[in-house]
């Protein structure tokens, strides 16, 4: 099996181009033209609309709490904790992903969608309303389990609700649903938090959450609720990936606490952490993604590498331009800034029609970019070379990235049967989010030892 080859029992009516003058009536509408609809036509309308405005304000969240939490943790009296803070979230929702993909492959995804944005509104509002730092991270953690549990069910939704032929279409519209917030995000937590306080970051944004719920909602209600196949047996939940969620989630946990604390003693949580992932992560992805396999295991662990790589360099490059160029900080941040408008670019270009039949060909060059963009940063380190070279070798390789994560995520639901979608997605989303934690983990505790903490200081005197 090819990457590109469906996996048995997949719907052939999905997999085959639209004919352009007898149009496959779609099983997800009465309206026969939905088959050669887009994501804005009038079967998909609500339903698109909704799930963007779910992944917009996802992405504010990101963008925006990150500016907001070291006011938070300094007033909480909780700086000593706060990498806990952006742990909390990591670690849950590894567990929730995990959970998410189990319900939606056997419930359907209404449930864990409409529980993990309850999960993060709530969430949202615990940190917004602590008194103590232990209470904020206990907010946090919350949010990382709505967030593990809304990404992963809205995979299934798109493989659920939309032909094949659109599903690169609603996924570029997720990757354009990042630049905004990415842009802005920072710029109006700060003002909040200077005029109005840190909390109503926190606070503001479940209030929003109301609109993208009364849109998307009913629409996965008519579209893709309930089991894949309602006259199948339902099949219990998988204790041993239950167990084995958890051990990630632990794991990936210690490990990043050990990366933080640079002695001896820290050896015992990585030792313990990589004991409990090891095992967790042969369970929990395809069989053979290590050696990567063809097929669902190679675009599993083609996503893991892309991911893993490129952000854990892109932590680095803001730093790099402040204390070896002599960048501002918010000049650092605007040579990057481009960058959101060419991942977009790059998961628009995918999304065409005409370049289904490249798919390969798109990732192959999408990787080749970020691997070159990722040669190219440590040349900010050289003098003599112009800090722009740097901010056009990034703004190329997010353009690769916008083409290489869209194109995972079409291929995993193309090769992904319908009952097998949600563990699937929880599969992608894992690599993902693990080989970020281990990436960054691994040179953060090579960029301390090795001389990381005088940069630090440097960087704190030019801020």
């Amino acid at each position: 099996m090819t990457a590109l080859e469906p996996r048995d029992g997949t719907d052939a009516a999905h997999l085959a181009p639209p004919a352009t003058d007898a149009p496959s009536p779609d099983p997800l509408s009465d309206l026969p033209a939905a088959a050669v609809e887009g994501v804005l036509g009038r079967t998909y309308r609500a339903l698109s609309i909704g799930i963007v405005s779910v992944v917009f304000l996802i992405a504010f969240e990101a963008t925006a709490v990150g500016t907001a939490m070291p006011v938070a943790a300094r007033e909480l009296n909780g700086i000593p904790l706060y990498a806990f803070a952006f742990s909390a979230y990591f670690t849950t929702s590894l567990f929730a992903m995990v959970l998410s993909g189990q319900w939606a492959d056997r419930r359907g995804p209404l449930q864990p969608l409409a529980t993990g944005i309850t999960a993060f509104g709530v969430g949202l509002l615990l940190s917004g309303a602590a008194t103590s730092m232990w209470v904020f991270i206990a907010g946090r953690a919350v949010q990382g389990l709505g967030g593990g549990l809304v990404i992963v069910a809205l995979y299934v939704v798109i493989g659920r609700a939309y032909p094949e032929h659109i599903r690169p279409a609603i996924l570029a519209a997720f990757a354009a649903s990042w630049v905004i917030p990415s842009v802005v995000g920072p710029l109006a937590s700060g003002t909040v938090t200077e005029q109005l306080g840190w909390r109503w970051v926190f606070v503001g944004i479940p209030v929003l959450i109301v609109i993208p719920l009364a849109l998307a909602l009913p629409a996965i209600r008519r579209t893709a609720s309930g089991p894949a196949d309602p006259a199948a047996a339902t099949e219990p939940y998988d204790r041993r990936r239950i167990r084995l969620a958890l051990g990630i989630s632990a794991g990936a946990g210690l490990l990043q606490y050990a990366g933080q604390e640079l002695n001896w003693l820290a050896l015992l949580p990585a030792a313990v952490g990589a004991a409990l992932l090891v095992p967790a992560v042969r369970g929990l992805l395809p069989t053979g993604t290590v050696r990567a396999a063809r097929g669902l295991p190679s675009v599993v662990l083609l996503r893991g590498i892309a991911a893993g790589s490129f952000i854990a360099a892109e932590s680095f490059v803001p730093l790099m331009l402040v204390t070896q160029r002599g960048l501002s900080p918010t000049m650092a941040g605007l040579s990057l800034a481009v960058g959101g408008a060419t991942w977009a670019l790059g998961s628009f270009v995918q999304s065409r029609p005409r370049m289904e039949a490249h798919r390969e060909r798109l990732m192959v060059t999408g990787m080749l970019l970020v691997a070159a963009s990722i040669a190219v940063a440590p040349s900010v380190l050289i003098e003599g070379v112009p800090v722009w070279i740097v901010a056009v070798a990034w703004a190329f390789g997010c353009f690769g990235m916008g083409m290489v994560i869209a194109s995972t995520s079409v291929l995993l639901l193309k090769l992904s049967a319908p009952e097998e979608a949600g563990s699937n997605s929880a599969a992608l989303q894992i690599s993902d989010g693990l080989s970020n934690v281990l990436l960054l983990a691994s040179g953060g505790a090579a960029f301390a030892a090795l001389g990381g903490g005088a940069v630090g200081a440097a960087a704190h005197g030019a801020v």
